[in-house]
């Protein structure tokens, strides 16, 4: 019987793992400490992978716009974008925490969400093997279809919420 090796192993998505449990424990302990219900706990998750992410990309900018722009349907057009991106995942982060115009937030977030997976989404079907910018360039992350998971992920929780 022969078979067929997995591409990526599950070291390849080590530290996207970490971070996300990380930022999972975040979410959960914010939510029991402070004895919120589960939508404060996505919230909070919510709040963290745009911080940690965003900050992730912003330590080395421009090797994470010149890398965004190979796969993201707005960067492709318009380098400004791709350099403002991680600020503009920073500043949701920071509204997901704070909870400041919470529609807004959420309606921007599904936006930018889907227009990400779009990109992705396209870049997979090319089978074009490229590194993910989700962490920025600080890790090497391959894009697969955990990153369509991602972005899915985050419009799914950000249309929950707008419809709770």
């Amino acid at each position: 019987m022969t078979g067929i090796k997995a591409k990526y192993t599950i070291k390849d998505f080590l530290p996207l793992i970490v971070i996300v449990v990380v930022i999972l424990l975040f979410a959960v302990g914010t939510t029991l400490y402070s004895n919120q219900d589960w939508m404060f706990g996505m919230r909070m998750f919510m709040s963290g992978f745009f911080l940690v992410f965003g900050l992730l990309k912003a330590s080395k900018l421009s090797d994470f716009a010149m890398a965004y722009q190979k796969y993201d349907l707005i960067a492709k057009r318009s380098t400004t974008y791709a350099f403002l991106y991680p600020f503009i995942e920073i500043g949701l982060g920071l509204l997901f925490f704070s909870w400041i115009a919470s529609t807004l937030t959420l309606l921007l977030t599904i936006v930018l969400m889907l227009v990400s997976a779009v990109g992705v989404y396209k870049k997979l079907q090319q089978k074009e093997e490229i590194m993910c910018a989700c962490l920025g360039t600080v890790f090497k992350v391959p894009m697969t279809w955990v990153t369509l998971a991602e972005n899915l992920l985050m419009v799914g929780m950000a249309t929950i919420m707008l419809l709770v």
